[in-house]
């Protein structure tokens, strides 16, 4: 029979030894791992938290002009207008003059019949007569009583009586005259005439048309416009009132007359600010002697302004509107955000001058993000004045951290 194998045998100090080994082994692996996850979470945290501050840009006040254009819209009027009533009622016999006639002070306008009016003056002067025919009586009357008082005749009362009448007689010839010339006065209003020089801007009335007299019964059969000169209304917005003053210049352009201006100057102000729309009503007068522009026309207005004090201009997306008013963020030394409020001086449309609130040299938050509050952490956007060369939406994340490790 063959001899059993010899099975080597291992110490126990062996066994330890290796058991160590694997121990020490295991351990340094196990470490070693929990070491660079610890690290590369740290590294995720801080590039995440970088990320998170908003990226923003930034611009420099930059000085205003010199100037300020004050563009408005305008109405144009004649500078004299004279809506032309009648006097006395009855129906129009002819007119003279139709609209856009130039008419000379005096000239005859329309005619109006008026047969009341003749009866009333035919009655008048019939009464005069018998007015008159009385005083001639009692003033005879009189007259005889006071020679017969001188024989004792007639007492001092009768001739009193008698000179009483004939004053009142005396009297009522007066009124009866003065109602004569009330009529005749108003015969001469069945003539219509111009009350100046200019021209004829409407017409409402035609032959046969009934007539009432007053402009609180009947409309207004024609109107004169002087229109050698206009006016030109504007309303100033009340900031600008007090720089508009009379004798200020200004450009005017309208519609129909495309490429041509025309200059006009501020006689008065209505030194009030209409309530309803924070305006004050501002008069200019233009000289029309060539007949280009017409009455109600609609004008563009330009006053060029000089400022009243140093102002920045920024752009329009700058600005937050909230309960507080007007602000705009800017960047403090450590890249915090404070929001400054502000005093808009002219809206123009992208850009906002600033007349108070910023300094030439704060950088300006352009179109900061909704939320922004005082105090929060931005950064920069590259390329910009005081930014940072890499943006934090582009900058990698730590090598070897994944977006959902330390969380």
């Amino acid at each position: 029979m063959s001899p059993e194998p010899v099975v080597p045998t291992v110490s126990r100090r062996g066994l330890r030894i290796a058991a160590l080994a694997g121990v020490a082994i295991a351990v340094l692996v196990v470490g070693g791992g929990i070491a660079s996850r610890a690290a590369n979470s740290k590294r995720l945290s801080q590039w995440t938290a970088a990320n998170a501050q908003p990226v923003v840009t930034v611009t420099q006040p930059q000085p205003a002009n010199g100037s300020a254009v004050l563009a408005l819209p305008g109405r144009l009027e004649a500078y004299s207008r004279a809506p032309i009533y009648a006097r006395v009622p009855g129906y129009l016999k002819s007119w003279q003059v139709d609209i856009g006639a130039s008419v000379q002070a005096g000239q005859l306008l329309a005619e109006i019949e008026a047969p009341d009016l003749d009866q009333q003056l035919s009655q008048a002067l019939a009464d005069l007569l018998t007015a008159r025919a009385n005083a001639a009586l009692a003033s005879t009357t009189a007259k005889r009583w006071q020679d017969l008082v001188k024989s004792d005749a007639v007492s001092l009362q009768d001739v009193d009586m008698k000179n009483g009448d004939l004053a009142a007689k005396t009297a009522i010839v007066k009124a009866t005259k003065a109602n004569v010339d009330r009529l005749e006065v108003m015969e001469g209003f069945k003539r219509i005439t111009a009350p100046f020089d200019g021209i004829v801007t409407a017409r409402a009335t035609d032959v046969g048309a009934l007539i009432n007299a007053g402009s609180g019964k009947g409309l207004e059969l024609f109107v004169i416009s002087d229109t050698h000169k206009l006016r030109l209304y504007v309303s100033v917005p009340q900031n600008y009132a007090a720089q508009i003053t009379a004798g200020t210049r200004a450009q005017m352009s309208v519609p129909e007359r495309p490429g041509r201006t025309f200059t006009a100057t501020v006689e008065t102000t209505s030194q009030s600010v209409d309530p309803s729309s924070g305006s004050t009503l501002v008069e200019l007068a233009v000289d029309n002697a060539s007949g280009e522009l017409v009455p109600g026309a609609f004008a563009n207005v330009r006053f060029d302004l000089p400022l009243t004090s140093a102002s920045l201009s920024v752009p329009a997306s700058a600005l937050i509107f909230d309960s507080r008013g007007a602000r705009v963020a800017t960047l403090g030394a450590d890249n915090r955000v404070v929001l400054e409020p502000v005093t808009i001086a002219r809206d123009l449309g992208t850009v906002i001058e600033i007349s108070s609130g910023l300094a030439a040299t704060d950088r300006v938050i352009d179109s900061p993000p909704d939320g922004i509050g005082k105090g929060d952490q931005v950064r920069i956007a590259p390329g910009r004045a005081g930014g940072s060369m890499l943006a934090a939406a582009s900058s990698p994340a730590p090598a070897g951290a994944k977006p959902n490790e330390g969380k």
